[in-house]
């Protein structure tokens, strides 16, 4: 068995020096110590011998054990360094590469327009409210008081998913949510997307945005619709601008008007961004129609109210002078990048 303990040592120690990864080792370990390991079945079969020749060849084998233990410790030590040092040359980064140039983005005009608008509004105590884009043609024109032969609901103007449900054409579908979900006092303004049958050009697009406003409390005259739109108006083009309002005529407001705003870049002298007339019409607006007002079940002997929508992508197109609508939706950043 001495003779067999030491070819066990020699065998161990020449696949530990051909081992050229952890699980050779591994594989030899269990190969020599392991349960069924040629060393442990030396150590099993000394039961038939006397005791002194078990004593003498327990203490051979625990050598050779002690050895062979000395010498995986060893050459695990030695594989994991390897390893490590692999791995270690397949990760490096080279610090002298130019490292990779990560741009910020800005935001949309449209998204600095909304802002805009909504920091003035927020300020004068309006509160945001919000409203589907898919919605009903009751909604949207119904009870807005826009009748069966009102224009806009033809098949070409506006975009039907079946009968009785659309794309919202307007905001303004807003407003008969938010009187039928609130009771007065109410002052709130919906910003959002809308959606008509438009060839794009450089002033068209199907798909744009609008802010819709609407209070309703008692007492509420078109003297309270100028002021506080006169007021956004100074807060939105500058102290300097002066406001006009023209007769108009919408279904959902009587009276109707459109308003103008002095132009903020001559000043009101007459250049090309209000082609030479010193305004430019910028929203309607009007007093909230009795009709609207009792689809939301409000008593309108007891109260009245105002209402205003304005296009988002004009006031951007004329603060910043974008001569084309589609530039804002051609995702193009050396646009874009300018409005940083």
């Amino acid at each position: 068995m001495k003779e067999a303990l030491q070819q066990i040592l020699e065998d161990a120690k020449k696949r530990l020096q051909e081992a050229q990864s952890l699980q050779e080792a591994e594989d030899v370990r269990v190969k020599m110590l392991g349960k069924k390991g040629q060393l442990t079945s030396i150590l099993k079969s000394m039961g038939g011998l006397s005791p002194e020749e078990r004593k003498e060849l327990g203490m051979q084998a625990n050598k050779a054990k002690g050895e062979i233990e000395a010498m995986l410790n060893r050459t695990f030590e030695q594989l994991k360094e390897k390893a490590q040092e692999a791995k270690f040359k397949a990760e490096k980064i080279d610090v002298t590469e130019p490292g990779k140039e990560f741009k910020l983005g800005t935001k949309h005009p449209v998204t600095i327009t909304i802002e805009e608008i909504s920091k003035v509004f927020k300020s004068m105590g309006f509160t945001l409210v919000e409203g589907p884009e898919v919605e009903t043609v009751y909604n949207n024109f119904d009870a807005l008081n826009a009748g069966p032969n009102h224009p806009a609901r033809d098949w070409t103007d506006t975009f039907y998913i079946n009968d009785d449900v659309l794309l919202r054409t307007q905001t303004s579908p807003v407003q008969v949510r938010t009187l039928k979900s609130q009771k007065p006092p109410i002052r709130v303004f919906a910003p959002g997307r809308c959606f008509r049958c438009d060839t794009p050009d450089a002033t068209h697009s199907p798909m744009f945005h609008q802010v819709e406003g609407l209070v309703v409390d008692e007492g509420i005259t078109m003297a309270d619709l100028k002021g506080v739109l006169d007021s956004f108006a100074k807060q939105m083009f500058g102290e300097e601008t002066r406001t006009k309002f023209r007769p108009h005529h919408f279904p959902f407001t009587e009276p109707s008007a459109e308003m103008d705003v002095s132009c903020f870049k001559c000043g009101g002298k007459g250049c090309r961004v209000c082609k030479g007339s010193g305004w430019i019409e910028i929203l309607g607006c009007g007093m909230v129609h009795p009709s609207v007002l009792k689809v939301g079940g409000i008593d309108t002997e007891k109260y009245t109210g105002f209402a205003f929508g304005m296009g988002v992508e004009r006031v951007a197109m004329l603060k910043h002078e974008i001569d084309d609508i589609r530039l804002l939706y051609e995702n193009d950043m050396r646009f874009i990048e300018q409005f940083k």
